[in-house]
């Protein structure tokens, strides 16, 4: 399984150092964690798109690109696009660029988005919400497929006999879709034989498995190919020495953001309590020592045999010199035991086959 991170690079919606100078220090902190995360062995970045003040990364490509002169085997993903507010020759354009100056480690991970803003920003209208996405992503397929284009949409202006470029150096350019949990998304996903990521920001992770289930079921039933169905699931979570230190440095810039968000979508206001809960064994957020944040992956990954883990730790007001301690950790403690104890699982499944 891969083990990664990913973030949206938030920053101080009020910014009181004004917007520009933030942007810069936490854009040079984002480019310093992705470079500790490909030092010490994880295996993808992911980083969102938002487009809000509370947010740096608008501009996912560009932020990666900067990061893959700085790795040398990290995969770079955007996590995620919002593929139905942009233009997907531009997407395709931009991913394949980051594909050739990484040397093949790039991946888009395509998503409707969990806010609005985009759409009236870029000129495209909620009531099409669903319908921009379908249009936009099967361009999008067509164009990683063909590197000359013929296509017709309804809401987009077509493309004939025209190529994109550059082309990526990856022969085939990867694409997740990102779900949030419905289940005509994760059926999309899996009829269209893509990998999918399922963003589990609430709820007990093992209620999720049924979707995982009919994932496969939908590709099974489309006929895609068993090789090409990988599934990844993004968590919310946090690593230090001691469990303790990683629920109390964790639960305020973790529950700030959610407080946030929450006044906007009318949602109730969090509290340790129900914080602790889900740090619990079955809970959602993934909070404790190495042991702890490693015997939890590991015990969803039997239940949801998920391809991929995505850990967002940094989230909100982190402190960046606690990030780099977790991301520290994530490398060099978790990910061996995570191996380990899958490594352990298959040996044993392949003496009892």
């Amino acid at each position: 399984m891969e083990l990664g991170l990913y973030t949206f690079a938030d920053v101080d919606p009020q910014a009181p150092l004004g917007r520009g100078r933030e942007g810069a220090t936490r854009v040079a902190e984002l480019l310093e964690e992705i470079a500790l995360a490909d030092e010490v062995g994880l295996d993808v970045y992911g980083l969102g798109e938002h487009h809000r003040p509370d947010y740096v990364a608008s501009a996912p490509s560009v932020l990666l690109a900067a990061s893959a002169a700085r790795t040398r085997s990290i995969r770079l993903s955007s996590a995620v696009t919002v593929l139905s507010s942009d233009d997907p020759v531009r997407v395709f354009q931009q991913f394949a660029t980051l594909d050739l100056i990484s040397n093949g480690r790039a991946e888009i991970m395509a998503g409707r988005g969990s806010f609005i803003e985009s759409f009236p920003l870029f000129g495209q209208s909620l009531d099409d919400y669903d319908a921009l996405f379908s249009e936009k992503l099967e361009l999008l397929l067509k164009i990683r497929d063909s590197e000359i284009v013929d296509w017709d949409g309804g809401l987009r202006p077509a493309i004939h006999g025209r190529g994109v470029y550059p082309r990526p150096l990856q022969d085939e350019l990867p694409v997740w879709i990102a779900v949030g949990g419905t289940p005509q998304s994760v059926a999309r996903a899996g009829a269209l034989g893509l990998p999918m990521a399922l963003a589990i920001i609430g709820g007990e992770p093992r209620r999720f498995a049924p979707l995982f289930d009919l994932y496969r079921e939908a590709a099974r039933r489309s006929g895609a190919a068993s090789s090409r169905l990988k599934t990844s699931i993004n968590v919310h979570g946090f690593i230090a020495d001691t469990t303790e230190a990683a629920a109390d440095q964790f639960y305020g810039p973790q529950a700030e953001v959610m407080n946030r968000i929450g006044r906007e979508r009318g949602w109730g206001p969090t509290s340790r309590a129900q914080f602790d809960q889900a740090r619990s064994r079955y809970g959602n957020l993934f909070v404790g020592d190495p042991e702890t944040v490693a015997e939890k992956i590991v015990e969803n990954w039997r239940l949801l045999r998920n391809d991929r883990f995505l850990l967002q730790m940094a989230i909100g007001p982190m402190p960046h010199a606690a990030i780099m301690r977790g991301i520290e950790l994530y490398g060099t403690k978790v990910a061996p035991l995570v191996r380990a104890a899958i490594a352990s699982d298959a040996g044993a499944l392949a003496v009892e086959a």
